[in-house]
């Protein structure tokens, strides 16, 4: 009993501490988003088509980061391997601040992606919090480290509004500036870190059960199903977010108020998380995945009814909602998926995936936008929910079947 109490204790230190530094150093993601595509435009000739590239560039980062990442963490440690992932971060702000300055559209691009890179190992907190916690409390962990994010909803949009002059005459390179701050900070609060080896409480599977090969755990139909959903929600998300800012600027509105949809919207990605567990807890994985499928097809639609700034707002608001149920929803069945010595193959593996689906999706929100406009961005995704939301509804009838029978 005083052994249990004593690892949840410990599950609760290890989740706080990568909540807080999910906090901090999650910041650099907003501000690469709200900023990202208006530094590109205002880098670029008359042809914006490129305009979402450093988006993308820091997609790809967070995508080609994903396996390095988890076998840094995996040779250092998760405290060591983390602080790495910092100086990365770091080292991307200073490199997109200094592109700025020469108005280097290509090296800003590729300070995006070495910040994408660091973030590769942000993503791995929500991992490490669920490896390093008992089987009630995995899903809860994982939604505690992403509640971060509501910190980081204020903080990083906050940064890009009060920093973006700073360094004038060249905008935005004070933001990225303080991407260099942000790492500092986020380091120290990871230099707290302790953890135990995660090993006892992976998926519920006996630590000493064979490995599989990785080709058997990923076609496994709860996996695939739960990948196929993480990935279409996140990507989604990306897709029409990236979009978004230069929407609301092409419509007349200011780049403060466009960086303030992006607030809100990152609320409402972290903000549900306080919740998010117990609601699985209550209802069950799958149907909160289903939830946050059908919240991201009510950003759409709320999208297609007009651009006043409301309605930019409100379907911002719901994509982030979307995001939050869809996603963490995803993640605690793939969490449950694999067995200890599994872990880091399979997670490197699925951010991989998932990232690079990320990167894709931003990079085609600018193309589409700029072929087809903000409609657009916003009827892909109804087909894109209608698919997951069959599978999901499959496997739930595969699942029951045997309990029937």
């Amino acid at each position: 009993m005083n052994a249990d109490a004593g690892l949840s204790r410990d599950a609760v230190r290890t989740t706080l501490i990568l909540a807080a530094a999910q906090a901090v150093i999650g910041s650099a993601g907003p501000i690469c988003f709200s900023l990202g595509a208006l530094a590109g435009d205002y880098l670029l000739g008359p042809d914006k088509s490129l305009a979402t590239a450093p988006v993308t560039a820091f997609n790809v980062g967070v995508a080609v980061g994903a396996i390095p990442a988890a076998a840094i963490i995996r040779a250092l440690g998760q405290r060591n391997g983390f602080m790495s992932g910092t100086v990365i971060t770091g080292l991307g702000g200073a490199l997109a601040a200094l592109a700025l300055f020469r108005s280097g559209f290509w090296l800003f691009a590729a300070g995006l992606l070495m910040i994408g890179i660091g973030s590769a190992f942000v993503q791995q907190f929500r991992f490490a919090a669920a490896d390093n916690a008992p089987p009630a409390f995995k899903a809860r962990a994982i939604s505690w480290v992403l509640a971060g994010g509501v910190v980081t909803a204020i903080l990083g949009p906050q940064i890009a509004i009060f920093t973006r002059e700073t360094l004038a005459p060249v905008m935005f390179a004070g933001s990225f500036a303080a991407i260099i701050g942000v790492a500092i900070v986020g380091g120290i609060i990871l230099s707290f870190l302790r953890v135990r080896d995660g090993s006892a409480h992976g998926g519920g599977v006996a630590a000493d059960a064979p490995a599989r090969p990785l080709r058997e755990i990923v076609t496994e139909p709860r996996f695939a199903v739960a990948m196929l959903c993480g990935i279409a929600s996140f990507a989604l998300m990306t897709f029409v977010m990236t979009g978004a800012p230069l929407a609301m600027v092409g419509c007349g509105f200011t780049p403060d108020e466009a960086t303030l949809g992006i607030s809100w919207h990152v609320m409402a990605m972290f903000g549900p998380s306080f919740f998010t567990g117990r609601l699985i807890a209550r209802y069950g994985k799958e149907r909160i995945v289903a939830a946050g499928l059908l919240l991201l097809a009510g950003c759409a639609v709320v999208a297609l009814s007009g651009i006043e700034l409301w309605q930019f707002w409100t379907a911002l608001v719901l994509l982030g909602l979307g995001w939050n149920f869809g996603f963490i929803g995803a993640t605690a069945i793939v969490a449950e998926s694999y067995r200890p010595q599994e872990k880091g193959k399979v997670q490197g593996f699925h951010d991989f995936v998932l990232f690079s689906s990320v990167a894709l999706a931003s990079l085609m929100s600018g193309q589409v936008y700029n072929a087809w406009g903000w409609d657009m961005l916003n009827w892909v995704v109804l087909p894109v929910t209608a698919v997951c939301l069959l599978a999901l509804g499959l496997l739930v009838l595969r699942l029951r079947r045997p309990a029937i029978g």
